[in-house]
């Protein structure tokens, strides 16, 4: 099993340590590996309990946000520098948090994707590609424990030590294949991405909300996601630790009339005091007690086109429009080896189908993927087989 080459480092805890940390970092050469480490599912948010850097010249760091919330001084002595993170756009929100926002980046995994691999776990690439084993038994585990355990840092430790060397060995695929220079455009467009807005109507994601369909049910749905997203917040807690999705929606088909009731549904009963569940049949209450004019819609205000299943009855040539275009990207993708979502979003052949252009031609189309946000090289290569789906 792979070890650090210089052992585990101390975790960086104190102001004095970050500063020596940030000056090492800002004279290392190269680029430098990043990566965080979360408390999903044990607690509130996405934020970081871990940062983890390696630099040529400069070795590897550990460090606490939790002691250290700024990192801003340290993502500023890295500007300019090539940032290198696996799976980017799950890091790259926790990391805007504490003031370290890269520049410019490389991501190995979605590399991995262009260029083709099979499996594009950071474990899986760096076996595949370099040769080496990573021990990989810690991600889920809570992050937020303190004093973190030995084992974890080390397995933290390991998760920067060849990213570098794997970004290189990536590079040269890329350029071996000709996508070198697609990649740059995805890395280019994550880091020039701005941060997403805030979902609208968050508890409408309620896992199970297909089986809720009256409007006094969802407004229930509504009531108890907003108490327990409160609760959870207020605690510092995975909202799932809280009450689950499951329980919400059982109370919602279920309307319970007090407490008794509520106690009888799966989620609630078991080992639930009786202030806990006088809070959420409390939350139930003011969702039966809502106007009409009070309770949410079904469904969200939907956005572009209706969902895929529905064009059939709808528009029929635009369904036979979109068969045609899957068919030809599905194709296409195989051809140049990588996976369609990655080739275009599933989203952008979606829009082109349901309201293509005036007058279908390459420069039309070109002009329509551009303006769903498809990278230039993603429109010179989807344009000619989109052209002739949306002219057949």
């Amino acid at each position: 099993m792979l070890e650090p080459r210089e052992g585990i480092p101390p975790v960086i805890a104190d102001a004095d340590a970050l500063a020596e940390v940030i000056a090492a970092f800002a004279a290392g050469s190269g680029p430098v590996a990043v990566d965080a480490e979360r408390a999903s599912g044990y607690r509130y948010g996405q934020r970081a309990y871990l940062v983890q850097l390696r630099r040529e010249g400069a070795g590897t760091a550990l460090i606490d946000p939790v002691a250290c919330p700024d990192l801003s001084g340290l993502g500023e002595a890295l500007a300019g520098v090539e940032w290198v993170l696996h799976a980017a756009t799950q890091d790259l929100p926790c990391l805007r948090e504490i003031g370290m926002v890269p520049t410019q980046l490389f991501d190995t995994e979605l590399a991995g994707r262009i260029a083709g691999f099979p499996r594009v776990g950071l474990g899986a690439m760096v076996e595949g590609v370099l040769g080496f084993v990573l021990e990989k038994g810690h991600s889920a585990v809570d992050w937020s424990t303190r004093p973190l355990p030995e084992p974890w840092l080390r397995y933290a430790a390991l998760d920067v030590e060849l990213l570098v060397d794997l970004r290189d060995a990536l590079e040269k695929e890329l350029d071996r294949q000709g996508k070198l220079e697609w990649a740059r455009e995805e890395f280019d467009a994550i880091a020039s991405a701005p941060p997403p807005e805030p979902r609208k109507d968050p508890w409408r994601r309620t896992s199970g909300m297909h089986k809720v369909r009256r409007r006094r049910q969802l407004a229930v749905v509504r009531e108890l996601w907003q108490t327990r997203d409160r609760i959870a917040q207020r605690r510092d807690v995975s909202p799932g630790k809280v009450l689950s999705d499951a329980a919400i929606v059982e109370a919602a088909l279920s309307l319970p009339v007090d407490a008794q009731g509520l106690a009888a549904l799966n989620g609630f009963g078991y080992r639930m005091g009786r202030r806990q569940l006088e809070q959420w049949q409390a939350a139930v209450d003011r969702a039966k007690a809502l106007t009409d004019a009070q309770l949410p819609q079904p469904g969200q205000a939907v956005t572009g086109p209706p969902p895929p299943r529905a064009w059939a009855d709808k528009d029929p040539a635009a369904a036979a429009r979109l068969s045609a275009a899957r068919a030809a990207v599905s194709a296409l993708a195989e051809a140049l080896n990588m996976p369609q979502e990655n080739l275009i979003a599933p989203d952008t052949v979606r829009r082109v189908c349901w309201e293509p252009p005036g007058e279908v031609s390459a420069e039309s189309v070109r002009a329509a993927l551009a303006g769903f946000g498809a990278r230039p090289w993603q429109v010179e290569q989807v344009t000619p087989v989109l052209v002739a789906a949306l002219s057949a």
